[in-house]
């Protein structure tokens, strides 16, 4: 007698389809934050933009989005996630529409900031709204959208750099794309019946942002998850704004396929490391990433000196590789450790200090290659990041050792 499985119903809408129309809709949600990232060499020469204008453009992104995060969570508990979702849809396609009209760097800096409010707000209430329709598949839920989420940058960004490079209206076209799979998205949101069942409506008492705070008993495992996940954000930051067009200076390959394809292997990569990281312990996948980021800042810069485009692209795919381990390996043990009562206290913490590392250093980077040349300044800047990963690294380490001590031993 054969037993016939079917996908489970989610939890309260009983809409089979919402569940993969979130998740969907997050990996098309990072895929406009990187959609830009092929295009901005195009821009520097368009309007003769400094290395410190594009890392600013993309800083103002990451800002806006560092605000959502602290604010679109407690928002979408008190009025539900469906109206924040479709709000994060409405503001991504005008962000789109603002890119496709733009006629000068203001337009760039008024784009980016429509994009990072709504990704951040699209990030945060969907994964919230993932876990109220099915919330007994937390951990496959998390698994699975660190793989989709990687697998959108690298595909909008792969298709961002054919459309730039061979449509006929380079600024226009490859947003318009985007803006029609968004716009398919925000129809089946309209669609989809509202996921939170305990919204409480309209409740007194304005807004606030989270308030940070990391309790002493997880202070070890906050500070190895935290820096590990800060070294793979700098180098995203990086990735997703200078990258594409230092990959063509390099090897004197000026495409803007090039430049989108090294960072889509990138992306793709960490897609790739996440589908099988799954299979390590947190830790483990963590402390391996860590390690091999920091071998793989080396591996880059040896390649871009080498002027070599096929170990450029190489370099790239270790990068992710290494990139998806970090990333999903710290945030995985991270949320392991945090007591039930204080995620949002802790996860208010991650976010904050992992766009501060995505600004910050990007902007630096910027501001150094404008005044040094970014050929001068990555070997540097890829040091500085390779010894926050050995740090973590190092900190991981030294904490399963101590554990493994505990457990040999006994308690005292």
């Amino acid at each position: 007698m054969s037993t016939i499985t079917t996908a489970p119903a989610d939890h309260t809408t009983g809409q089979r389809w919402a569940y993969p129309l979130l998740i969907a809709l997050l990996a098309a949600a990072m895929g406009v934050s990187g959609a830009p990232a092929p295009l901005y060499g195009l821009y520097e020469q368009r309007w003769h933009l400094a290395p410190i204008t594009t890392t600013l453009v993309f800083a103002a992104y990451a800002a806006a989005a560092l605000v959502a995060v602290l604010l679109a969570g407690q928002a979408s508990d008190k009025y539900g996630r469906k109206p924040l979702l479709l709000g994060a849809a409405a503001g991504m396609i005008a962000g789109l529409v603002v890119f496709m009209t733009a006629d000068g760097v203001v337009a760039l800096f008024v784009a980016r900031v429509l994009h990072g409010a709504s990704v951040g707000t699209a990030v945060v209430v969907g994964s919230a709204a993932l876990l109220d329709l099915r919330p007994s598949r937390g951990a496959r839920t998390g698994h699975l959208t660190g793989i989709m989420v990687n697998a959108g940058i690298a595909v909008t960004i792969l298709g961002t750099s054919l459309l730039a490079q061979f449509a006929p209206h380079p600024y226009v076209a490859p947003y318009a794309v985007v803006a029609v799979v968004i716009l398919a998205m925000l129809l089946g949101l309209l669609a989809m019946a509202e996921p939170h069942a305990g919204r409480t409506g309209r409740a007194s008492g304005p807004l606030r942002l989270a308030r940070p705070h990391v309790p002493a008993s997880i202070a070890a495992d906050f500070r190895f998850a935290v820096l590990g996940v800060m070294a793979a954000w700098s180098v995203l930051g990086v990735y997703l704004s200078l990258f594409p067009t230092f990959a063509g200076q390099s090897t004197g390959v000026h495409s803007l396929v090039f430049g989108g394809t090294v960072v889509a292997a990138m992306a793709g990569s960490a897609a790739v490391s996440q589908a099988f990281g799954g299979r390590l312990t947190a830790k483990r996948a963590a402390i391996i990433g860590d390690f091999g980021t920091a071998a793989a800042l080396g591996v880059s810069v040896l390649a871009l000196d080498s002027g070599h485009a096929g170990l450029v692209g190489a370099a790239a795919v270790f990068m992710g590789l290494s990139f998806g381990l970090a990333f999903g390996g710290s945030l995985r043990h991270l949320g392991s450790v945090v007591p039930a009562g204080q995620r949002g206290q802790v996860m208010s913490a991650y976010y904050v200090l992992g766009y501060i590392a995505m600004i910050v250093p990007t902007i630096l980077a910027g501001w150094a290659a404008t005044t040094w040349g970014l050929a001068a300044i990555f070997p540097w800047f890829s040091l500085a990041v390779a010894l926050a990963c050995l740090t973590a690294g190092t900190l991981g380490l030294t904490g399963r050792q101590r554990s493994l001590a505990l457990v040999a031993n006994g308690p005292a």
